[in-house]
């Protein structure tokens, strides 16, 4: 009998490609995520000492042009850190697309894997009922 051949096969090393190809523009976008998290987290941090800076010398005494520069400057920053927050929640966004991309091509390639293991499956019912024939028919010429 004639080896076993999918005929999808060049179907499913497509659609297996691109699910690599998926799968890394996931990864990537998931880094870009990461990368958002911690510049926000250094923001924030950033913020947090200079504002503490900022309550120690208003307690020791500052004049009124620092207290405006350091008022200034903090203002700058919750700007910035707004901006990147707005930043991270569109990259979020495209990540969430993306994942759903990535399920999608996921379960159009293991629809055909199944198709081909079932095929498969039938294929090797059919290699063995045409050697059981076949062992028949040679035990019936040799009776």
């Amino acid at each position: 009998m004639k080896k076993f051949s999918f005929q999808l096969e060049s179907v499913m090393n497509f659609k297996n490609q691109r699910l690599e190809n998926k799968k890394a523009e996931h990864a990537n976008i998931i880094a870009m995520v990461n990368q958002q998290n911690v510049k926000i987290d250094s923001l924030l941090g950033k913020f947090k000492g200079v504002n503490f800076e900022f309550n120690q010398k208003k307690m020791a005494g500052i004049s009124i042009i620092e207290a405006m520069e350091y008022s200034g400057f903090l203002y700058k920053l919750e700007v910035e850190i707004q901006r990147e927050k707005r930043h991270l929640e569109v990259l979020q966004k495209r990540e969430e697309e993306k994942r759903a991309e990535v399920v999608e091509v996921k379960i159009e390639t293991s629809t055909l894997e199944k198709l081909k293991e079932k095929k498969l499956e039938q294929y090797n019912k059919e290699v063995q009922k045409s050697e059981e024939l076949f062992i028949e028919e040679f035990v019936s010429r040799n009776l």
